[in-house]
């Protein structure tokens, strides 16, 4: 299989680009994560009825937000880390679906893109 990432200097480019891109969705992950143990905690010592509190979001809002909003950096994460592996096998740059070259533009735009455009118009 043909390695879209063509030379050495842009394999280097792309890997500095996603280890940067992977620490700071780690940061995310990890601040997200304190922020639903508060919430947890908050929600565990505060026995009042909160859902009628007209000051502002009630515990079961945050507790919804803050999930949300973890698990979509955790699989930011999980993306990065794909694409670290097949940078790494030399898959990178590569359709997983048809095999094709992924535009290098698409790449530069979504750097965790595992499928060329037409693919990911068809599996969405």
């Amino acid at each position: 299989m043909m390695n879209r990432v063509s030379s050495a200097s842009e394999g280097e480019r792309r890997a500095d680009d996603l280890a940067a891109r992977r620490q700071q969705a780690m940061t995310r992950v990890e601040w997200l994560r304190g922020e639903l143990g508060a919430v947890r905690s908050a929600r565990s010592e505060n026995s009042d009825d909160d859902e009628h509190d007209p000051e502002g979001a009630t515990m079961s809002q945050l507790w919804s937000q803050s999930s949300g909003l973890l698990e979509g950096a955790e699989r930011d994460l999980a993306e990065i880390d794909a694409a670290l592996v097949r940078l790494g096998t030399g898959d990178y740059g590569i359709c997983r679906s048809c095999g094709r070259p992924i535009d290098p533009a698409r790449l530069d735009a979504r750097p965790t893109a595992a499928l060329c455009i037409e693919c990911a118009r068809r599996a969405s």
